[in-house]
C-alpha cells in the first residue's frame, strides 16, 4: 500500500539529512519566517535592523571614548571650543557625554530587539512543539505500546528548549556579531595598520579554533548526561505510575537504589560536562588575552614613539575587550548548538519515525449507511514468527449484535484493533457497509465507532471532562443523561465536587467499576453507529454487571455492536456468538445452538457455571446481601 509522507517530518525534511547546523536552521525556518503571519515577519525586519544599529553604535563608542581621551591629555588638535562643566572643553564634555549615550543606545536597543523578537520565537517553539505533539498522535499503536512515557517527556521537552535557544540565540544573533567583527577588523587597520588586524585575526581564528575542538569533545559527554537524564526521568515516572505495585511488594529501596544509580551516572555526567566548559571557558580567555596583550603592547610602543596617542592606546584596549563580548558569544552560540543538535536529534528521531497505518492518497471520508461489518479471509500478526489470526471471515449485518469469546490470546482483542484501523491486516479486507477501511480516511472511521475498553483509563482531570470527551460539544444535561443510562449517576452526585470531582491519574482515584461505567458514559454521549465492547463488563461485580448490561443494552438498539466477552451470561442475547480458538473461528452461533453442540462453548459455559456457583455460596457463608439480587435478575431478552 503506498503511503503518503506525514506533514510533521515534511518541516524538517529527511531524517538523515537533519544533523547539521546548516539543516537544523533551514528546518527551523518557516516558523521564524511564517508565510501567514506578515506580522511576525515585520517584527523580525525592525529586530534584525535595531541589532545591527547597536552593533555599529558599539564599534563606534570607542572612537568618542578615545577623541575624549586626546583632548584630556592634550594630544588632540583644533582649536578650543572654549571652557565648559567644571572647566573641561566644551568638546571632551560632548565625547563623555556621547560614550555614555551611545552605551544606553547599545543596551536599549538591545532590549527592543528582545522585545520585538520574543512573540517571532515563542510563536516558533509553539507550532514546533505542536507540530511534535501532533506527529507523536500520528505513529502508530506499536510505538506507543513500545514507548517510555518518562524518556519520552525528557527528550521533547529539551528538544523544544533546544529549538527555542537556536531561534533566539543562533538565528537573530549570528549574522549580526560576524557584522561586528568584520568592522572591528576594518577600522582597527584604518587607524592602527594592518599589523594590529593580522594580529586580530590570528587570534579570531584560534580563538575559533580552540571553541570548535573543544566543543566537540564535549558533545559526548553531553549525549551521556542527556541520556543518563533521560534514564533517570524514565525510571521515576515508571514507579510512580506503579505506586501500587511498589506497595504490594514494599519494593521502596529498591526503586530508590535503581533511581539513586542513574541519579549517580547523571552526577558524574554532569561533573564532567562543567569541568569541560571551564576548560573551554578558561581556554578562550587564554588565546584572547594573548592577542589582547600583544596589541597593547604594540599600542603602548606607539604611544612612545609618538605613533600613537595616548587615546589611541585607550581606544584599542576598550574596542578589544568590548570586541571579546561577542567574540565570546559567537563562541556561545555555536557551543549552545552544538549542544542543542545533541538535545534537538532525539526529538528529530521522533519527526523521522514512520507511522504504520497512513491514509492513502485521495483516502475518502467513510459514509455509513446501515453499519454493516465483514471480516474477509483476515489474516495478521505483530510478529511474522507467531501468526495471531488465520483467516477470520464473519459478518456483523446491521444492526444486529454479535458476540467474540474464546480463550485468553486467541487473538479476541486484536479483532478491535483492526476494526479501528489501529494496525493493518497482512491480507483479507475489513468492510463497513461495502467500504474498505484502508481505502477511507482514518478519522472518519474512528468517528464511526464507540468503544469501551477492557483497560480504562481516564484523563488526570474532573468526572465531566471524561465524560464530555465522547462529545466535546454536548450539553451539561446530555453529559448527565449519558452518565444515568450507564448508572453512575447517583455515585457522582454524592461526591462532594459532583461532576467536577478529578479522577486523579489514570482515574486512580475511582474503582474499577467507575472507571467502567465513565467509560460507557463516554461513548454513551458519543452515539456511535457502530459499538465495540471490549470486555465491556469485566471489572464489574455481578449486580453492578446486571444493571449495566441493561443501559448496554438500551444504547445498542439499532446499532451495529461488537461484542469480545470474557463472562458468557452477557451476552447469551447476542444474535450471534463467535468462538475464537488459536486465531480461527471454531464455532458460530447463538448461545442455545452452541450449548447444543457440547464443544467449546459448552465448556467455557460449564466453567463460569461453575465458578458462579463457586462466589455464590462464598457470598451466601458471609451473608452478603447482594446475593439475593444477583441471583434473581435475569439477563435481559433479546428484542
Amino acid at each position: 500500500m503506498q503511503r503518503s509522507e506525514p506533514p510533521s517530518a515534511s518541516f524538517f525534511g529527511a531524517p538523515e539529512r537533519r544533523t547539521g547546523p546548516i539543516a537544523v536552521f533551514k528546518g527551523l525556518l518557516p516558523f521564524i519566517w511564517p508565510q501567514d503571519r506578515p506580522d511576525l515577519k515585520r517584527r523580525v525586519v525592525v529586530a534584525g535592523v535595531i541589532l545591527l544599529a547597536a552593533k555599529v553604535i558599539t564599534v563606534a563608542t570607542p572612537l568618542a571614548y578615545k577623541a575624549a581621551v586626546d583632548w584630556l591629555t592634550g594630544s588632540a588638535t583644533g582649536p578650543d571650543a572654549g571652557i565648559g562643566f567644571a572647566g573641561l572643553a566644551l568638546v571632551p564634555v560632548m565625547l563623555i557625554f556621547a560614550y555614555g549615550v551611545g552605551r544606553v543606545l547599545m543596551m536599549g536597543f538591545t532590549q527592543i530587539r528582545d522585545v520585538l523578537f520574543t512573540r517571532v520565537g515563542q510563536n516558533a517553539v509553539r507550532n514546533v512543539s505542536n507540530q511534535v505533539f501532533v506527529h507523536l498522535h500520528a505513529l502508530s499503536l506499536r510505538f506507543h505500546l513500545e514507548r517510555k512515557t518518562g524518556g519520552l517527556s525528557r527528550v521533547v521537552e529539551r528538544g523544544r528548549t533546544a529549538v527555542e535557544l537556536i531561534i533566539r540565540m543562533g538565528m537573530l544573533n549570528s549574522i549580526p556579531t560576524v557584522v561586528e567583527l568584520a568592522m572591528v577588523l576594518g577600522i582597527t587597520a584604518y587607524f592602527f595598520g594592518w599589523l594590529f588586524s593580522l594580529i586580530i585575526a590570528v587570534t579570531l581564528v584560534f580563538y575559533i579554533w580552540f571553541s570548535v575542538w573543544a566543543s566537540e569533545w564535549r558533545i559526548a559527554i553531553r549525549r551521556e548526561m542527556n541520556d543518563s537524564d533521560t534514564e533517570a526521568n524514565t525510571k521515576a515516572i515508571d514507579s510512580l505510575l506503579n505506586y501500587e505495585t511498589v506497595k504490594y511488594f514494599g519494593n521502596e529501596g529498591w526503586e530508590a537504589g535503581r533511581f539513586n544509580l542513574s541519579m549517580l551516572r547523571y552526577e558524574r555526567a554532569a561533573v564532567r560536562t562543567y569541568t569541560s566548559l571551564a576548560v573551554l571557558n578558561t581556554g578562550q580567555t587564554l588565546i584572547y588575552t594573548i592577542g589582547l596583550t600583544i596589541c597593547m603592547l604594540l599600542a603602548a610602543r606607539g604611544v612612545v614613539n609618538g605613533t600613537h596617542t595616548v587615546g589611541d592606546f585607550v581606544m584599542i584596549n576598550a574596542m578589544l575587550i568590548q570586541l571579546y563580548l561577542p567574540l565570546n558569544f559567537l563562541g556561545m552560540i555555536y557551543r549552545e548548538l552544538r549542544q542543542g543538535l545533541v538535545d534537538i536529534e532525539a526529538m528529530f528521531e521522533l519527526l523521522g519515525q514512520q507511522p504504520e497505518v497512513e491514509d492513502i492518497p485521495g483516502a475518502r471520508p467513510l459514509i455509513v449507511s446501515q453499519g454493516h461489518i465483514r471480516f474477509e479471509d483476515v489474516h495478521f500478526s505483530y510478529d511474522p514468527a507467531r501468526q495471531i489470526l488465520k483467516g477470520v471471515d464473519f459478518e456483523v449485518p446491521a444492526g444486529k449484535m454479535v458476540a467474540i469469546v474464546g480463550p485468553s490470546g486467541a487473538g479476541k482483542s486484536t479483532i478491535s484493533r483492526l476494526l479501528f484501523r489501529f494496525y493493518e491486516t497482512t491480507s483479507g479486507r475489513v468492510l463497513i457497509d461495502g467500504q474498505d477501511i484502508a481505502e477511507v480516511t482514518q478519522d472518519s472511521l474512528r468517528a464511526a465507532l464507540g468503544m469501551v475498553p477492557q483497560d480504562t483509563v481516564l484523563f488526570n482531570d474532573s468526572i465531566e471532562y471524561n465524560i464530555r470527551y465522547g462529545r466535546p460539544s454536548a450539553t451539561d444535561e446530555e453529559v448527565r443523561e449519558a452518565a444515568r443510562m450507564a448508572q453512575i449517576d447517583g455515585f457522582i452526585q454524592m461526591l462532594p465536587g459532583g461532576y467536577g470531582s478529578m479522577v486523579g491519574e489514570r482515574g486512580l482515584k475511582l474503582s474499577g467499576g467507575e472507571k467502567q461505567r465513565v467509560a460507557i458514559a463516554r461513548t454513551i454521549l458519543k452515539s456511535p453507529p457502530i459499538l465495540m465492547l471490549d470486555e465491556a463488563t469485566s471489572a464489574l461485580d455481578s449486580f453492578t454487571e446486571n444493571q449495566i448490561q441493561a443501559a448496554l443494552q438500551q444504547v445498542s438498539q439499532n446499532r451495529t455492536t461488537l461484542v469480545i466477552a470474557h463472562r458468557l451470561s452477557t451476552i447469551i442475547h447476542a444474535d450471534e456468538i463467535l468462538v475464537l480458538d488459536a486465531g480461527r473461528i471454531v464455532e458460530r452461533g447463538r448461545h442455545d445452538e452452541l450449548l447444543q453442540r457440547q464443544g467449546l462453548y459448552a465448556g467455557m459455559w460449564a466453567r463460569q457455571r461453575e465458578a458462579d456457583d463457586i462466589e455464590r455460596r462464598a457470598r451466601e457463608l458471609s451473608g452478603d446481601p447482594l446475593v439475593d439480587r444477583t441471583l434473581t435478575i435475569e439477563p435481559i431478552p433479546a428484542e
